[in-house]
C-alpha cells in the first residue's frame, strides 16, 4: 500500500510540475534574440495541416520549445555545470581549455576524404581561372594545442592544407598556418569566439602582402581600441561564469576616407570608413559585426588615397577583420561571401564583377 501509495505522489508531483512550467511557458513572452548564446531564437511556427502531417510542423515546434522555454539560460547553466563536475571534455561542442579558452570542436568524424576533394577541386578551378592566392584560416584547435584538454581529438588540418598547396600550386598558397603558428603564445585568437583577434589578422594580412608583392604597414602604423566582447563559443558553451574577451579595432590613418559599400540584392548602403561604430555599443554582444559592417553579399570598398590597383576577395567571416588591412595598398576591393545565406541570386555572377571593375589581383580568404 505504501508503494503505491508513493508511486501516486510521485506521478502527482511530476504531473504539477509540468502543469506549473506549462503555466509559465503560456506567460511568458518569446525571445526574439539571445544575448548570452549571440543567436537568433526560434519562433512560433505556423500551423497547417500539410506541416503537421508531413512532420515538418512537429519538428519546428520541437526547436521553438527547446528555445524559448521559461529560465532556458539558467537550466543551460546548470547543465553545463554538470559536465564540468563529470568531468566531460566536450561541453555542447566547445571544449574547455586551458587559460578559459572555449575552443569549438571539429570532430575529425564529420568530414569525408570525398567532401575534402569536392572543395579542393572547386579552389583549383578558381585558381586556374583568375590566378588566385588562396588562404585558408586555421582553427584554433590545430594552432593552439596546448590550450586543449588532454587527448582531445581534433579534425587535422595540417595534412589538409597540404593536399591543398599540392592541388593548388605552392605560388597560389599562402601559408597562414606557419605564420599563426610562430605567434601561437600571443593572443591571435579570442578566448570565446572562433575568429582570429586583430593581432592574428595582421599577420594573415602580413603572409597576404608578401604574397601578391608588396610591403605590409607595420603595426605601430595603427590607433588601437579594446572593447569588452563574447563570442560564439561562449553563447554556445553556456559557461556563463567565463569572463569577457578583449575585443580590438586597429585604425590606420587612411581608414577615415575610405568609402564602404555593402550590396545585398538590388540594397546598396554607403558608409564612410572600415568600422561600425555602432556594434562597439556597450549593448552589442556581437561586437564582431563591426568589421566591415558583417555579412553581406558583395562589399565595395574604396580608398581615394590611392590611384589604382584593384584586388577581388572571395571570403567568409574571416575576411571581415583581415580586408581592411589591404584597403591602404588598393584602390578599389570587391568582396564576395558566396555562402548560400548572403549571396542573392539578383546579384551579378563573381565572373561579371570581376570583369566589370578589371580586377587583377585575386586572393580567396576563408576559415579551413
Amino acid at each position: 500500500m505504501d508503494d503505491k501509495r508513493n508511486a501516486l505522489l510521485t506521478v502527482g508531483l511530476i504531473c504539477a510540475v509540468l502543469f506549473i512550467l506549462g503555466i509559465a511557458d503560456l506567460c511568458n513572452s518569446d525571445r526574439i534574440y539571445s544575448e548570452t548564446e549571440n543567436r537568433v531564437l526560434a519562433s512560433r511556427p505556423t500551423f497547417s495541416w500539410e506541416s503537421l502531417l508531413s512532420g515538418e510542423y512537429g519538428d519546428d515546434y520541437e526547436e521553438y520549445m527547446s528555445d524559448q522555454f521559461v529560465g532556458r539560460d539558467k537550466w543551460v547553466g546548470i547543465k553545463t555545470r554538470a559536465d564540468i563536475l563529470f568531468q566531460k571534455k566536450e561541453i555542447n561542442g566547445v571544449y574547455l581549455g586551458a587559460d578559459r579558452y572555449l575552443i569549438r570542436v571539429n570532430d575529425p568524424e564529420e568530414y569525408t576524404e570525398q567532401m575534402e576533394d569536392s572543395r579542393i577541386a572547386s579552389l583549383k578551378k578558381l585558381v586556374n581561372r583568375w590566378d588566385a592566392k588562396v588562404m585558408l584560416v586555421p582553427t584554433a584547435d590545430n594552432i593552439l594545442t596546448d590550450k586543449l584538454p588532454a587527448f582531445a581529438p581534433h579534425y587535422d588540418e595540417m595534412r589538409l592544407l597540404a593536399k591543398v598547396k599540392e592541388s593548388v600550386g605552392e605560388e597560389h598558397y599562402i601559408d597562414v598556418y606557419s605564420a599563426l603558428q610562430e605567434h601561437a603564445g600571443e593572443p591571435i585568437y579570442y578566448r570565446t569566439d572562433h575568429h582570429l583577434t586583430m593581432k592574428g589578422s595582421y599577420i594573415a594580412y602580413c603572409a597576404i602582402a608578401k604574397e601578391l608583392g608588396f610591403e605590409p604597414l607595420a603595426e605601430s602604423e595603427f590607433e588601437k581600441h579594446s572593447y569588452s566582447f563574447y563570442g560564439t563559443a561562449y553563447g554556445q558553451s553556456g559557461l556563463w561564469e567565463i569572463p569577457a574577451d578583449d575585443l580590438q579595432t586597429w585604425i590606420g590613418s587612411y581608414d577615415s576616407d575610405l568609402s564602404v559599400t555593402v550590396i545585398d540584392g538590388t540594397v546598396e548602403t554607403e558608409h564612410r570608413g572600415s568600422l561600425d561604430t555602432d556594434k562597439l555599443s556597450d549593448d552589442v554582444v556581437d561586437k564582431y559585426a563591426a568589421y566591415l559592417y558583417s555579412n553581406h553579399g558583395i562589399t565595395k570598398i574604396v580608398n581615394p588615397n590611392v590611384e589604382s590597383g584593384t584586388l577581388f576577395v572571395l571570403k567568409d567571416s574571416y575576411g571581415n577583420a583581415i580586408v581592411p588591412f589591404l584597403a591602404a595598398h588598393y584602390n578599389t576591393i570587391i568582396m564576395l561571401d558566396t555562402r548560400t545565406m548572403y549571396y542573392s541570386p539578383t546579384m551579378p555572377a563573381p565572373s561579371e564583377l570581376a570583369k566589370e571593375y578589371n580586377a587583377k589581383d585575386f586572393v580567396v580568404i576563408y576559415g579551413v
